[in-house]
């Protein structure tokens, strides 16, 4: 399945809690009503697909690197996500993530909620992550001038 082409349209997260759990290399296994309903997709297109399939293309990598090893030390993650619908609309959530054990205590994989954000902090999450996103982008363009005369 490939990721929407956003369309700039926002749509706002009405709140209720939008629940997903994925294995350990971040493939959904579990989502509930309302994050099905919110996305566009039913629970059989998502279940089995990459998370990432729904990431903004204006989230930075530099976000999710975090987030990544956070969980990986067996740590809370908790921070601000653009997504993408099913039709290429975006929304803002505030996302909680944490790991999720097995009898064993082993991690078996993520459990998430999401709820609204904040306006104020979400405000400054935008600007830091255009800041973010400039960055990565001086980042590639100074790795294709490496080695140029």
């Amino acid at each position: 399945m490939k990721s929407p082409i956003p369309t700039g349209e926002e749509i706002q997260y009405d709140g209720g809690y939008m629940i997903t759990e994925t294995d350990l290399d971040g493939f959904i296994t579990f989502v509930n009503r309302k994050f099905s309903s919110m996305t566009g997709y039913s629970r059989l297109e998502l279940v089995g697909i990459a998370h990432s399939l729904i990431r903004h293309p204006d989230m930075p990598k530099a976000a999710f690197s975090e987030m990544w090893a956070t969980l990986q030390r067996g740590e809370r993650w908790d921070g601000y996500v653009k997504n993408l619908t099913k039709d290429g609309a975006f929304y803002w959530v505030h996302v909680f993530i944490e790991p999720r054990y097995n009898d064993e205590n082993e991690v078996v994989g993520y459990i998430a909620a999401r709820k609204i954000p904040g306006t104020i902090t979400l405000e400054r999450i935008k600007k830091k992550y255009e800041e973010l996103l400039l960055m990565e982008e001086i980042e590639e363009r100074n790795k294709g001038r490496i080695g140029v005369a």
